[in-house]
């Protein structure tokens, strides 16, 4: 009998989960509220930023052996595709400190491991755009003008193929991404319906989620100058930054809450 009741609760929950209506400036909030959680939260903030820096010149170094620069280029500008997935446990931390709690990396790795499906079928599509986009960038390799002193305006041809492709399936994944992985740390919710429920939500706040975007190509961008080393203290943020706005434009109170990891 509770199983029946269990589906028909099931049954009855709407296709997507409706969103707020954000304003512009909201992004610049969520990214404060993100340097706060970072600075509540320093030395696992730093632990994991570093992690990902380590990892940044581990696909450095093997992509410039194994083609260069414009290979590391393509590469790690692929890397957008994949960070909502590395970022899974920085939302765990956010959580954490919304209940009151001292984050542990433990935790975030438990909780993780209890959404692992879901985590692995996001990561599988993830995957796929991923090399899609290595494919294509390979392709957009043609256009890099191979004389020794090249003309700017053969590079100007290049690079702005470049960014048109590159921001083309920057935006599908930010679109997908957004506040799927937040939703389903939180709730108790199929892949299908987190995925929807951040699409909808972005195309209804095209202007605030823009501003969302310019923010995190600034931190990328700042991140890329320091040789990576911004990455330590930008990605935190960038995570916590995300969880804030998924708390604050996802309306997902029709689907339960994930039980609570126990603490150890």
């Amino acid at each position: 009998m509770a199983q029946l009741e269990s589906e028909s609760n099931q049954d009855a929950l709407p296709f997507v989960a409706p969103c707020r209506q954000v304003n512009l400036a909201d992004p610049v909030q969520w990214f404060i509220l993100g340097w706060q959680d970072f600075k509540r939260a320093p030395r696992i903030s730093l632990i994991y930023g570093f992690s990902l820096v380590v990892l940044s010149y581990a696909v450095a170094y093997l992509t410039w052996n194994l083609g260069g620069f414009v290979l590391i280029l393509s590469l790690l500008s692929g890397f957008i595709f994949i960070a909502p997935v590395l970022a899974l446990g920085l939302y765990s931390i956010s959580c954490q400190l919304q209940a009151g709690m001292t984050p542990q990396i433990g935790y975030c790795l438990r909780q993780g491991r209890r959404h692992l499906g879901n985590e692995l079928i996001y990561s599988v599509i993830l995957m796929v755009i991923f090399l899609i986009w290595a494919r294509a960038a390979s392709m957009i390799h043609v256009f890099f003008p191979m004389e020794a002193d090249p003309q700017l305006a053969d590079l100007a041809v290049f690079l702005f193929i470049g960014t048109l492709v590159g921001s083309l399936f920057t935006a599908i994944v930010f679109t997908a991404s957004a506040f799927s992985l937040p939703m389903m740390l939180d709730r108790k919710v199929d892949t299908i319906t987190a995925v929807i429920t951040s699409i909808n939500a972005v195309l209804r706040n095209k202007g605030p989620m823009f501003v969302w975007g310019l923010i995190i190509v600034f931190s990328l961008g700042i991140s890329f100058i320091t040789a990576f080393l911004g990455l330590a203290i930008l990605m935190p943020i960038l995570g916590y930054m995300t969880w804030h706005a998924y708390q604050e434009t996802i309306k997902a109170d029709a689907w339960p809450e994930q039980t609570k990891v126990p603490m150890e």
